[in-house]
């Protein structure tokens, strides 16, 4: 797999910014974004809105988080992302989004894990090639200490019946995205949002019957 420079892992992820905050995915400089580049990971500096991103907002830090160069400081959620590179080598791209139908849903379901299936956009997800298939994403309750909330995804996954694939959601936080490079991350992303908005409205119309 062909691993980036700093500056295409920059560009690569300017252009998504602009995306995704078209989409209205990550209001109020929320979200944050990185890319596991060929000798530290990049990473969205703190603060600045992911929807008009410049070369001036990113910072470059090492797998303990440490920051090798940059201006500002990586979020706290920066651990997360280290976290979910450090248990998937294949994975080389994270997108972390605020919309509000991953905030909510992860608010309604009450159980640990997000289960679908019947939707024909399944299949944008990688090794999904039938609607009849069940898609599930693991659900983690929010907490401000972003470092044992990141302990506690790397506690879940290191049970093998526990397979990390797509995304994660954190409760009434949002959606954390991921995939072996930026296209598949954000074909992951914009997949697992519609398959969110669906189901939210699935709930909406079952409940006014």
């Amino acid at each position: 797999m062909n691993v980036m420079n700093t500056q295409q892992a920059i560009s690569e992820l300017i252009a998504l910014g602009k995306w995704i905050g078209a989409k209205g995915w990550v209001p109020a400089t929320g979200g944050n974004f990185s890319i596991r580049a060929d000798d530290c990971f990049v990473v969205t500096a703190s603060g600045f809105d992911k929807g008009a991103l410049n070369n001036k907002c990113f910072l470059n830090v090492n797998s303990a988080g440490d920051i090798l160069n940059g201006n500002g400081k990586p979020s706290a959620e920066t651990a997360l992302h280290l976290a979910l590179y450090e248990l998937s080598l294949d994975t080389h791209c994270v997108l972390h989004t605020h919309s509000v139908a991953a905030t909510v849903l992860s608010r309604y379901i009450k159980g640990d894990v997000f289960s679908v299936s019947g939707y024909e956009m399944q299949k944008s997800l990688t090794g999904y090639t039938s609607h009849q298939d069940t898609l599930s994403i693991a659900i983690f309750d929010n907490d401000q200490d972003m470092n044992r909330l990141a302990q506690t995804v790397r506690d879940y996954f290191s049970n093998q019946s526990h397979k990390l694939q797509h995304g994660i959601l954190i409760r009434g936080h949002g959606l954390y995205a991921f995939g072996q490079n930026p296209a598949q991350t954000k074909q992951h992303l914009e997949g697992l949002e519609f398959l969110f908005a669906c189901e939210l409205e699935r709930i909406k119309l079952e409940a006014a019957l």
